[in-house]
This record gives C-alpha cells, sequence and structure tokens, in this order.
C-alpha cells in the first residue's frame, strides 16, 4: 500500500463530516444526518482541494459558513465546526453557543489546540451556561493543503523571507520552526507513519529534523499513539525516509522559467488550490480546475507547452471522428425502403449511441479548457518571449556560460520587469565568476528597463559572501562566519555552492540527485555528511548509522523548507518513476511559489538589508 496523501486525508475529513463516527462503506458521511458546516479561511482552503462543494450535499452538509460572517440560529442541526485553534476563533465559538445558533457544536481544530484556548473555551461556555452546547472537541492533525496524491503545502506565506530576515532573533526563528514542526507532525499523523528524518546538517532543515525528532519521541511515549495503528512493525512494513531541505539548497529552481505545461501554468496563470481563471472569448473570465478528474491534465502535465498543443489537436481530431462515427450509426441509410427488419439493429445502435453521448460532452468540455488554457498561455509567451527565457535559462544552467550579446539582447528585448529580473538572477547564480564589468552591464541594462535591482543586488551580496567564505583559511572563515551570521541571520548557507549544485548533464536537479542518494542508501560522498534522526530508537542510539536507517527506501516524504514549485515536484516524480521497482515520492513544502513570488521575497531581503536601486516603480 503507497502512502497516498489525499486520500488519507480526504477520509480525515469524511469522518469529521460523519460527526467524527466511523465511516460507511460507501465512503460518505451520513446523510441522513443533516448538518451545517462552519469553517474559516484556513481550513476552507485545506477542503477546497479534496471536497467539492457538491460532494458537501452527499455528506449530509446542507449549510456552509465562514465563522466570521454573520449567521442566524438553525434549530434542530448539529454544526460541525473545523477552524484553526486561534483566540479569535475560540472566541467566536463561544459567542456562538452563548447565542444559542445550534443545538450542538462538534469542534474540529486543525491541529492541536493549546490548553490555554482550551481552558478559555471551557470558561466561557460555562461562564454563559452554554457548555452542554458542545458536544466534542477533537484535534484532527489536518494543518496542511493536499493538492495531489502526492504533493501538499503548509500554505505557510513568506517563510523564506522570515527565515533569512537579517534583523530575526532566536525567538522568532524557533516561532517558525515550531510552525513548520507541528505542521509536518500533522502530515504524518494523518499518513500514520513515523519515518527516518535525514537532512543537511546546519540551517533551517537541522533545526526542524531536531525539533520533529524530540515531537515524534514525546508522542510515541504515549500509549494510545497517533502511529499505534500502524501496529507491530513487521519486515513487511518498511518505513519512509523523510529528507529535509532548506530553499537555499538550489535557488535556481525557484526563479527560472519553465517550458512544461504545469509549472508553466502555475507561473502564468497562477494556478492556485487546483483553480485558475482565464479570459474568455467573449471577454469574461472562465474559470477551471485542474486535479486528477482531469484525463487530459494528468497526462500531459509534464510535457513541453508545444507538445501539449498537438495533444490537444489530436483530441479534437479524434472526437470529431468519434462524433462522426455515432452520427453514421443513428443517421440510417435514408436511400432503402423500411422494413422492419432491421428495427432491431437500429435501436441498438441508437442505444449506443445514447449511452456514448454523456462520455462525448465530457471530453469535448476538456478539450474545450485546454483550448481557452493553451490560447492564454500562448498569448502570455508571444508577448513575453517566455520560450527563449527557458531555453537561455536551461543553456546556462547546463553550461554555466552564455554569450554576452545574448544576454543583453535578453534584458532589453520582450518579457516583464519580473522576467528581466529573473534571468539576470538565473545568470548570476549559474556562472561562477562574474567580472564587476560584467554586473555593472546588466545592472544598467535593468535599471535601463526601469527594473528594481533589489533581489539581484541580495543575491549578488550572498553570492560574494559565499566566495570569500570558500577561499578563506579556517582561522579569518570563522570570522567571516560569525560576522556573516550576525548580518545574515539563517542565509549564509550554500545558495550558489558553484556549479555543484546546478544542473548535472543529464539535466537532473540536485534536490532529486541528492533525493536518489538517500532513497538508494548506499554511501555517496554527497551525502554521507547528512545526519540521521531514528524517533523510534533509544535516543543514544540516535545519530548513529545503523543499516536500516540507511535504506533503500521504497517511500520517501520530501520537504523544502522556503518554498516549493511545480517544476521540483514534477523531477522528484520523473524520478519516483524512473526507478525499478517504481518507488514513491511525496513531496511537501512550506509554500508553492512562482518565481514572481519569490522573487518579492528575495527583494524585501534586500530592502531589509538596505540594498537595491531607488526606482519607484514596483518590479512588476
Amino acid at each position: 500500500m503507497a502512502l497516498n496523501l489525499r486520500q488519507k486525508q480526504t477520509e480525515c475529513i469524511t469522518r469529521m463530516l460523519n460527526l467524527n463516527q466511523p465511516v460507511n462503506a460507501g465512503a460518505t458521511a451520513n446523510e441522513e444526518v443533516y448538518k451545517i458546516l462552519i469553517y474559516d479561511r484556513f481550513c476552507q482552503d485545506i477542503l477546497s482541494p479534496l471536497i467539492h462543494v457538491k460532494d458537501l450535499r452527499k455528506h449530509g452538509v446542507t449549510l456552509y459558513f465562514l465563522i466570521d460572517k454573520d449567521r442566524k440560529p438553525v434549530h434542530d442541526v448539529p454544526a460541525v465546526y473545523f477552524v484553526q485553534p486561534t483566540h479569535p476563533n475560540v472566541q467566536r465559538i463561544v459567542a456562538d453557543a452563548s447565542n444559542s445558533l445550534y443545538d450542538s457544536f462538534h469542534l474540529n481544530f486543525s491541529s492541536s489546540i493549546p490548553r490555554p484556548l482550551l481552558e478559555d473555551l471551557a470558561s466561557g461556555t460555562i461562564n454563559s451556561d452554554s457548555i452542554e452546547r458542545i458536544s466534542k472537541v477533537h484535534d484532527q492533525y489536518l494543518e496542511f493543503v493536499t493538492l495531489e496524491d502526492n504533493l501538499f503545502s503548509l500554505a505557510y506565506k513568506n517563510c523564506y523571507l522570515q527565515l533569512n530576515d537579517p534583523s530575526a532573533g532566536d525567538k522568532e526563528i524557533e516561532e517558525i520552526i515550531e510552525k513548520i514542526v507541528s505542521g509536518l507532525f500533522c502530515v504524518l499523523a494523518t499518513l500514520a507513519v513515523v519515518p527516518i528524518i535525514r537532512c543537511p546538517r546546519g540551517g533551517p532543515a537541522e533545526m526542524v529534523a531536531s525539533l520533529l525528532d524530540q515531537r515524534l519521541r514525546d508522542h510515541l511515549l504515549a500509549k494510545n499513539n497517533l502511529f499505534s495503528e500502524g501496529g507491530n512493525f513487521t519486515s513487511s512494513f518498511q518505513r519512509p525516509i523523510l529528507c529535509l531541505f532548506d530553499r537555499n539548497f538550489e535557488l535556481s529552481v525557484a526563479i527560472q522559467h519553465d517550458f512544461r505545461y504545469r509549472p508553466l501554468v502555475h507561473d502564468v496563470l497562477g494556478l492556485r488550490l487546483n483553480r485558475l481563471s482565464v479570459q474568455g472569448e467573449k471577454g469574461g473570465m472562465k474559470s477551471f480546475e485542474l486535479d486528477r478528474s482531469d484525463p487530459f491534465w494528468v497526462a500531459n502535465w509534464s510535457l513541453e507547452f508545444p507538445e501539449v498543443a498537438v495533444e490537444i489537436e489530436a483530441q479534437l481530431n479524434k472526437y470529431k471522428k468519434d462524433v462522426e462515427e455515432v452520427n453514421k450509426r443513428t443517421g440510417g441509410n435514408s436511400g432503402a425502403e423500411f422494413d422492419g427488419t432491421d428495427l432491431v439493429g437500429n435501436t441498438k445502435h441508437l442505444m449506443n449511441a445514447v449511452n456514448s453521448l454523456p462520455e462525448l460532452t465530457e471530453r469535448k468540455q476538456i478539450i474545450d479548457k485546454h483550448t481557452n488554457i493553451a490560447t492564454a498561455l500562448l498569448g502570455e509567451i508571444k508577448e513575453r518571449s517566455l520560450d527563449s527565457y527557458a531555453k537561455k535559462e536551461n543553456d546556462m544552467m547546463v553550461r554555466g556560460v552564455i554569450d554576452r550579446s545574448e544576454l543583453i539582447g535578453a534584458l532589453k528585448g520582450k518579457g516583464t520587469k519580473v522576467d528581466k529580473l529573473r534571468f539576470a538572477i538565473m545568470y548570476l547564480i549559474s556562472t561562477e565568476s562574474l567580472p564587476q564589468s560584467e554586473v555593472e552591464m546588466i545592472e544598467s541594462a535593468l535599471r535601463e528597463s526601469e527594473v528594481d535591482t533589489t533581489a539581484f543586488q541580495y543575491v549578488k551580496k550572498i553570492k560574494s559572501l559565499n566566495i570569500s567564505l570558500a577561499s578563506a583559511n579556517s582561522a579569518s572563515r570563522s570570522n567571516i562566519v560569525d560576522w556573516a551570521e550576525k548580518l545574515y541571520g539563517q542565509s549564509i548557507s550554500a545558495v550558489t555552492a558553484g556549479v555543484k549544485n546546478l544542473l548535472s548533464s543529464d539535466h537532473q536537479l540536485a534536490l532529486s540527485r541528492t533525493v536518489e542518494a538517500l532513497m538508494e542508501g548506499k554511501p555517496n560522498p554527497e551525502i554521507d555528511s547528512y545526519i540521521i534522526f531514528d524517533p523510534r530508537a533509544s535516543k543514544s542510539s540516535s545519530g548513529m548509522s545503523s543499516s536500516h536507517l540507511k535504506g533503500p527506501f521504497k517511500e520517501a516524504i520530501i520537504f523544502m523548507i522556503g518554498g516549493g514549485n511545480y517544476v521540483e515536484y514534477g523531477s522528484l516524480q520523473e524520478l519516483a518513476n524512473r526507478q525499478q521497482p517504481v518507488k514513491h515520492v511525496i513531496y511537501g513544502t512550506t509554500e508553492i511559489l512562482t518565481g514572481g513570488e519569490f522573487i518579492e521575497q528575495l527583494a524585501q531581503l534586500g530592502q531589509k538589508m538596505g540594498l537595491g536601486t531607488s526606482v519607484a516603480t514596483p518590479a512588476h
């Protein structure tokens, strides 16, 4: 049984909608019991990719509201609350109970509710004499958003910015790490697995790994813990490996332009929670869903854009042919005299035709949807020369160089300000040593296009720090490190560890290479220094390298701290499917970011460090 996060989270939500009773075989909550669902915005985002509004009816949910909206009393029905455990939410629940809005309250918190809030809830409902309305309080451990079977996000905004903020003190950093660990704990509790944890030394990845290890250990001490369902760990059940990385491990992927369908749709059209809007033919906006219920999306998301266009064309032709076939079969032969003998045959054809109509209609809708999306993409690609950016960046990553005239041509050519800025930063990252004159030339070309260069300055500063680190001898190196860490907090880790962390000749991302090595478990100089945590082992043996901790592993959960993207996700899925037998990889991140959104965080860091140009226009 492969780990399927989407399925597990959906099961938990279905059970919650069934008032936390076990669900019947049909996997829907008891629809005889009508109920009201109240959620906050965060939990609405958790529900949205998993359960459509029309599916709520199947679970007996007749009305649903945001918690902060004014609501009228509804009697004789239970209310299911699904909210984050925050002070305003608890206050609102107490107010709803005091005002007798509903007969019974089934409270479900997205993560474990802290004791002080639980006490506020108790005292508030006792004081207003409404405590008997509270039927149950549940910690659901669901504080993450699952977008696909193997993709999740903690929906934690600006995490990279906060972790690398030069003004962040220890306390702020600890709070961020705590929040990430809490989200990861929810994911592991939902999957009911205790993984072996691996991470590079130093930086946020090790902080998260260490605290998560501690959290799991403490939790496993309890007799009826969330992981006891796993039962005895027999040899047939192999634990997964959880690999933690920090965005600085491979910065380029977060910035580059990509020409494959899914990353392109996300980056250019703003896919969010598996939905996007594009301009329709008649001017209005059209909204589409892209998830596993769309067979075209599932089959073609990893293709380059031109191949997708060819595939849409092919599907359209096949559809036309099938429609023609149906028409032919039902049209009858008008020339011949009608005789009764063919009646049975004709009726059969008609029945077949009627039965094939829904399937044909659905196919047509999907073809129309992707035609709309592809048309919108094509417009942007032409307008901004996105194909040329993607190709040039890829060449730079592989070869480490680019012709100067090509570079300046791109910076003065088509594309938005953000496109140009991303391209310039990609050049900065992928070229090992840059002459000052070249950097100045890029900066003036950016300024000519009125691009705010703050993000560029920031990456340049980090890069020069790394170079001085690499060349310093050990005595002065520790001084530089001390000085740099004081100045830049976390960000000193290998932002640009030379070309080693760029694409290898087979265009495989550094992350995929490293994950492959960690899953194989063979000795490998790239990962030998990685730390191992086993939350099930006794404390004394933790960090030791016993053989079962090294793998090989069939299943892995990869988590990127500071923002992930569809390029990385696609690369890991390709890696998993390439293995013999096929491995299984789940990818998660603090938030899923487009290149533009990530650049925005770099620019804010640059501002905090007093870098950048004072161009008044924002970089959009």
